[in-house]
């Protein structure tokens, strides 16, 4: 009888070490200036150490709406399976557990809440971006990203990662990753508005954050069908070549619910939780005939390359195989297509 007591004491012992253990796992260490709010929240599930491992660059663009377990594993497998870091500033570790538990094969997965500028300068904070093997940002408002990361360390460090470790973002967090990017610093803007005037103040871009690979001269948008966003990213492309920023522009729109890792040569593999998942590769073929502040929008033969299904892409070159090609034209603020139907999408 004795003997079973001691048996079930270290059974007791036992179970409360591992759940003291998984409590420990997912820490939060906030760490915050003397009287004032937390520079940022850090969490973390799995080993806390550091590993190295040998890992591949590539983009996942993720178009925003239910992750896709296809595309993190993607990122996972080119991680080596190593530590995989969200960065965010806003939200809660969600991803955590999903991504080392659900999906596996990862060291661990921290998740980085930056919720001030002072964190953008932080050492631990920048060490463990710089030492993730993969690396990827979470969608929520993307001028915070542009305000808080813009010029600051954390730029640099993502900068860096994508040289060899893959490097992925959804939603807002897609809509930073091209060499121009619509900023939100006013807020988000319709198409209809877009259209109407490509000079709305709600139209914001900039045109000096991240420079990624395969992305040079691009301007990026997600939840594109669901959230009737074809027009605005004319109006985008539009004003990047009437403020002078470049000669030609091109577009990416993705559904959300579908995400593009794209390769380091620009091959782009198409993830998608339905056969309707479809991403639109948009370039000009030459500047606007009207783009002007408070005067609908005219800018005509844009080029359209939309793939779904086991249709292919490529960034660098800008050829496709097995998609559908077409022309869009914004005239006095209205779009039409050469498609049979003169469907926009």
């Amino acid at each position: 009888m004795r003997g079973e007591r001691v048996t079930d004491l270290g059974k007791r012992i036992l179970a409360a070490t591992l759940a003291l253990t998984m409590v420990l796992s997912t820490m939060l260490l906030a760490l915050p200036v003397s009287g004032t709010k937390a520079a940022y929240e850090y969490y973390v599930t799995g080993d806390q150490n550091d590993v190295e491992k040998h890992t591949s660059p590539g983009l996942l663009l993720v178009g925003g709406g239910t992750d896709i377990e296809a595309a993190m594993k993607w990122m996972i497998d080119k991680s080596g399976g190593g530590d995989f870091v969200v960065i965010r500033c806003a939200g809660t570790d969600a991803y955590d557990p999903w991504i080392y538990t659900d999906l596996g094969g990862v060291n661990s997965c921290e998740t980085i809440i930056i919720l001030s500028a002072a964190a953008c300068n932080d050492p631990f904070v920048i060490e463990k971006i710089r030492s993730a093997e993969a690396l990827f940002i979470a969608g929520g408002d993307q001028w915070n990203y542009v305000r808080l990361w813009k010029g600051t360390p954390v730029e640099d460090a993502i900068q860096e990662v994508a040289t060899r470790a893959p490097v992925g973002g959804t939603s807002a967090g897609l809509a930073i990753l091209g060499e121009f990017a619509f900023s939100a610093e006013n807020g988000t803007i319709y198409s209809k508005k877009a259209l109407d005037n490509p000079f709305d103040r709600h139209l914001t871009l900039v045109n000096d954050f991240l420079s990624l690979p395969n992305m040079a001269g691009k301007i990026t948008d997600s939840h594109f069908v669901a959230r009737d966003r074809m027009g605005r990213l004319v109006a985008f492309m539009a004003r990047i070549i009437q403020d002078g920023w470049a000669t030609e522009a091109k577009g990416i729109g993705i559904d959300q619910e579908t995400a593009m890792g794209v390769e380091p040569n620009g091959d782009v593999t198409l993830f998608g939780l339905s056969s309707a998942s479809a991403a639109y590769f948009l370039v000009s073929t030459g500047p606007p005939k009207v783009c002007h502040s408070k005067t609908p929008l005219t800018f005509l033969d844009i080029s359209v390359y939309r793939i779904s299904g086991t249709a292919t892409f490529n960034l660098a070159t800008w050829q496709g195989n097995g998609g559908t090609a077409y022309t869009l034209s914004a005239v006095a603020g209205t779009l039409t297509s050469t498609q049979p139907d003169g469907g926009i999408y």
